[in-house]
């Protein structure tokens, strides 16, 4: 894995440990997506945040399954 990838991979623990980990009491197996700043939106599919997201916040949010890792990043 190269360094680049190791940061990205970083960056999104980071990301859910600080916007999407608080959520899991309320929100467990929800999807989210999460701007770099922690703006963020849930949704009830992985299809709805990332619509919901991207509408939102534009491209670079990250998306999430609440109470579980990393789904994937929209670029």
């Amino acid at each position: 894995m190269s360094a680049r990838d190791k940061a990205k991979l970083a960056e999104m623990d980071r990301v859910y440990e600080e916007y999407g980990k608080p959520l899991e009491a309320g929100h467990w197996g929800k999807f989210i997506a999460i701007a770099p700043d922690g703006r963020s939106v849930l949704g009830d599919t992985r299809l709805e945040a990332a619509e919901r997201g991207l509408e939102a916040f534009g491209r670079g949010i990250f998306l999430f399954k609440v109470g579980e890792r990393v789904v994937g990043r929209m670029r």
